[in-house]
């Protein structure tokens, strides 16, 4: 990983994976009523389409909210978020990392219920729920952010 950024380890994630583990959160959240889901762009987009479909919630509108550029970690900028304080909404995204944006989402919408898939030891305190807890020092390498390639065997590699 590179050196200039505070992680030190990286936990790559399938796709399979992610649908087991939206699956088994959608599981810990079925039987409730949920005027529908704010996705949290742009991780939140999949995870919501999953569990959307698990819960059978048709309604889903965005919370745009951007901190990241590549690996380096800023300040949440607003980007677009819809009226309300979150009553009957069901949050979803796919990581809480420092707690920065969750802290911008919980002022945003004090009365949803907030969960991602994986939260980091900093964050963890401001989602409802998660499923899959890892380090903070642990770059999550979500599928849409990595590329199936050939990869030489290492005899090839040293001819």
């Amino acid at each position: 990983m590179d050196t200039a950024t505070p992680y030190e380890n990286v936990f790559p994630v399938t796709w399979n994976q992610l649908q087991r583990l939206c699956r088994e959160l959608a599981g810990r959240l079925a039987g409730q009523e949920w005027k529908g889901i704010l996705a949290v762009t742009r991780g939140g987009l999949v995870p919501a389409a999953i569990m959307a479909r698990e819960l059978d919630i048709h309604l889903i509108d965005t919370v745009c909210v951007s901190s990241y550029d590549w690996q380096i970690k800023g300040e949440p900028a607003e980007l677009k978020r819809p009226e309300g304080d979150g009553e009957g909404w069901l949050m979803v995204d796919d990581l809480v990392d420092t707690g920065s944006t969750a802290k911008l989402l919980r002022q945003w919408f004090p009365k949803a219920r907030f969960v991602t898939v994986f939260a980091k030891p900093k964050g963890r305190p401001l989602v409802d729920d998660c499923v899959a807890e890892v380090e903070q020092d642990t770059w999550v390498l979500f599928p849409w952010d990595a590329a199936q390639q050939f990869v030489p065997p290492i005899a090839k590699t040293r001819e």
